[in-house]
């Protein structure tokens, strides 16, 4: 990876908003089952010692040992087991605190996660639902401290976890953002578009002024390229048209801004529009809602807890 690559790897980590709050952190012996599916967030599971398999509905078991995590970054169905077979009869048991003398177990620190702001989730809707975290990879050996410490500030109670490790779950996401983009594993969307060098310039000019003429013959002059082939080469890297993503990023970023309390008219104004209308279509096509409902409901979103 050369200097302009890494430093979009540093742009990307510094542009993701995240909160993560850890549900329990201990240890399950003999046959259990475990699962964070089902809130409508994205979650983690993090593997402290010993060993189990990751169910996800449509996918083959994924065995997970020491050290090696799973980020699920959005709410798919799933659960961890002690069992490659996803049938085998697992009943619900309590998890006993990391301290407690038993055998045959397998250490856990699990979370949700929730991504803050419009251009977190556009980078993130870049990455496939399940990113591993993997002991053995010499990329990110470096995280295999903070492993340490959260086994050092685990406490007594699997169901109150100090909050230095909701941080340091934090921190093991951003290894795995810089691993995915190094290992350019993401094939489409912002990320995929950002790492052609002939764009860069122009996805940074696109988000620091998304309200500008940013018309396909303009996006095409300001990257020095003819119209078609520009549009040609802009579809092989982002897997969609100029317009549908200047759509996607302006209204991505209206919602990020109507997050942090702006009023719609300004919202608008900052991503090009004069038409109240036309931008609440534009909203509601993207975004699934109209402005004023999406402002009110975020504002009063509680972070995860």
């Amino acid at each position: 990876m050369d200097g302009a690559d890494d430093r979009l790897v540093h742009w990307l980590i510094d542009s993701i908003e995240l909160d993560a709050a850890a549900f329990h952190v201990g240890q399950y012996c003999g046959r259990w089952r475990a699962s964070t599916a089902g809130r409508g967030l994205g979650s983690f599971h993090l593997v402290l010692h010993g060993g189990c398999w990751l169910h996800v509905r449509g996918r083959p078991p994924l065995r997970l040992g020491p050290r090696d995590g799973v980020f699920l970054l959005r709410d798919v169905p799933h659960f961890l087991s002690p069992d490659p077979d996803p049938d085998a009869p697992m009943p619900a048991t309590p998890m006993l605190p990391l301290s407690a003398p038993a055998a045959d177990t397998t250490g856990l620190a699990c979370g949700f996660f929730r991504f803050r702001g419009a251009l977190s989730t556009l980078i993130v809707d870049s990455f496939p639902d399940v990113v591993e975290l993997r002991a053995h990879d010499e990329s990110i050996r470096a995280a295999g401290t903070v492993f340490d410490l959260m086994l050092a500030e685990a406490g007594a109670d699997p169901d109150a976890p100090p909050p230095l490790i909701s941080r340091l779950a934090e921190l093991l996401f951003f290894y795995v953002t810089r691993h995915v983009a190094r290992r350019q594993q993401v094939l489409s969307g912002l990320l995929a578009l950002a790492r052609r060098p002939e764009f860069t310039a122009l996805l940074d000019r696109m988000m620091r002024e998304p309200g500008d003429d940013w018309s396909t013959d303009n996006m095409a002059r300001a990257v020095h390229m003819s119209r078609s082939s520009f549009y040609k080469h802009f579809i092989d890297a982002s897997g969609q048209p100029p317009a549908q993503f200047l759509l996607l990023l302006r209204m991505k970023i209206a919602a990020q801004r109507l997050h942090h309390g702006e009023t719609i008219e300004r919202a608008a104004e900052h991503v090009g529009y004069r038409s109240h209308a036309a931008f609440s279509r534009a909203f509601r096509k993207v975004i699934g809602e109209h402005p004023g409902a999406f402002r009110r409901q975020r504002r009063q979103e509680p972070r995860p807890n």
